[in-house]
């Protein structure tokens, strides 16, 4: 069984020299900015961050909206809270008012007896 064979000296320069031609030939090969394959895949690339950022501003839009739409439902019901409130107030004084007109004609009623009874006694 025979080991493996050292490469040289020259022979590690000769495949390093052809590894760079590999290489530069791949490079030269690349199409240039000006190639008309390139351009075609930089507009689409620009055109797919145009439309991810117009798609942004849809969901921004959207969520405003959202936001506009719940202000305006808690608006609402702030107002019908307000109302029933003030629904409240107004039949709690209209009972209070009943109460105290009540209270007087009592308190009048009261009065003229006790001047009857004393007038009587006099």
């Amino acid at each position: 069984m025979s080991g493996t064979r050292e490469k040289g000296f020259n022979e590690r320069l000769n495949a390093a020299a052809e590894a760079r031609k590999v290489q530069l030939d791949k490079f030269r090969a690349k199409p240039g900015p000006d190639d008309p394959a390139v351009v075609e895949r930089q507009a689409a690339r620009r055109a797919a961050v145009i439309a991810r950022d117009v798609r942004a501003a849809e969901r921004k839009i959207a969520k405003a909206q959202l936001a506009a739409k719940e202000a305006e439902r808690y608006a609402a019901e702030q107002a019908e809270k307000a109302m029933q409130e003030a629904d409240a107030l107004q039949k709690a004084a209209d009972q209070a008012a009943r109460d105290v007109t009540s209270l007087m004609e009592q308190k009048a009623a009261r009065d003229a007896r006790y001047a009857a009874r004393k007038a009587r006694q006099r």
